[in-house]
């Protein structure tokens, strides 16, 4: 399997970021793309208990700047500090119940007034169960962010994170891309759901589930799926309404004695349909897995660098960030007719 996907794809040596002596964990780049992408964020596990391959882990969390002079190399700045943090946290965490740290981030910027939004996940622990919320922060850029209530909230049956901003349809609003969660009786599975969206900046809706695993006999996303970068459409262009994009995905759980076993997770491509909320297409097959990954390869950014040409980072088994240089024209030779 290695061998047949290494060649649709270059896979740079080393790691992106430069964790220094803080942290022995990072993950889950994001860059502003009004700096060149010189600036973003990334996420830095402060703690682990448990192993990442056994259902049951616990990772803490905080978010900090990053800063690079080339896309290849960036270092780790100072804590991202986010105005009204604590107050919207408390007012989304009950009496009891262990808020674990903002994960995940992903930078999006309004063409239309030029403000900085940033979305992640809010996680907070609940006995054994874990509510994940998507939580929202606005502002000029990096230093000036501060926290409304999430867009969308854990409803038990349902939850939200990983978003994938979609463009806006002919009907003036997007159908915007989220993992969330289908629970079974057996195993819960991470699905991907449109998040109908007409403010950015204001609470969003659940839609449609537009792809469940279970649903599906495509063994390497069996378990679990997440949305990631959609690519531009100058990078790749599918027409009118179409995007490809980038999904993560996860082979089916498995138990080992008393415990859960996660599969490994991949990189995959998939055809969105953003007009109408709807996944054409998912690849048979993954897309990257990197060559160092026991268990995770997991995208989070695409830069386009020229023409047909782009970079595509993704963390590796929740540790470090690794970059792969992506072509369009080896990409098309993968896409259905």
């Amino acid at each position: 399997m290695e061998s047949m996907i290494e060649k649709f794809y270059v896979e740079h040596a080393g790691k992106v970021v430069i964790p220094g002596s803080r942290f022995k964990h990072v993950m889950a780049i994001t860059l502003d793309p009004r700096t060149n992408f010189k600036n973003g964020i990334i996420r830095c596990i402060t703690s682990r208990e448990g192993n990442i391959e056994i259902k049951g882990y616990v990772d803490r969390s905080e978010l900090y700047k990053i800063h690079g002079d080339s896309l290849e190399s960036f270092e780790i700045g100072e804590r991202l500090n986010i105005k009204n943090e604590n107050e919207v946290v408390s007012k989304f965490s009950l009496k009891g119940e262990d808020f674990i740290g903002l994960e995940d981030p992903d930078i999006w910027i309004d063409p239309e007034n030029d403000l900085m939004h940033l979305y992640f996940t809010l996680p907070v622990k609940s006995g054994d169960k874990t509510k994940i919320n998507l939580g929202h922060a606005v502002g000029k850029n990096l230093d000036s962010l501060e926290m409304t209530d999430p867009v969308l909230l854990d409803t038990y049956n349902l939850s939200a994170k990983e978003v994938s901003v979609a463009p806006k349809n002919s009907k003036g609003f997007r159908y915007n891309l989220i993992e969330s969660r289908d629970r079974q009786t057996d195993t819960t599975y991470s699905i991907v759901k449109i998040a109908i969206t007409h403010d950015m900046g204001k609470p969003w809706e659940y839609g449609a589930t537009v792809f469940n695993p279970r649903e599906h006999n495509i063994s390497w996303i069996a378990g679990h799926a997440s949305p990631g970068p959609l690519f531009p459409e100058t990078f790749l262009d599918l027409g009118l309404g179409k995007r490809l994009g980038i999904i993560n995905g996860r082979e089916a759980n498995q138990k080992v004695g008393s415990e859960i076993k996660y599969g490994i997770f991949s990189v995959g491509l998939f055809i969105y349909d953003y007009e109408n909320g709807k996944i054409d297409w998912v690849s048979p097959e993954p897309f990257i897995r990197d060559s160092e990954a026991k268990t995770i390869t997991f995208a989070s950014q695409f830069v386009e660098t020229g023409l047909g040409e782009g970079i595509l980072y993704a963390h590796v088994d929740d540790s470090f960030v690794r970059a792969y240089t992506l072509k369009a024209n080896i990409i098309k030779t993968l896409l259905p007719n």
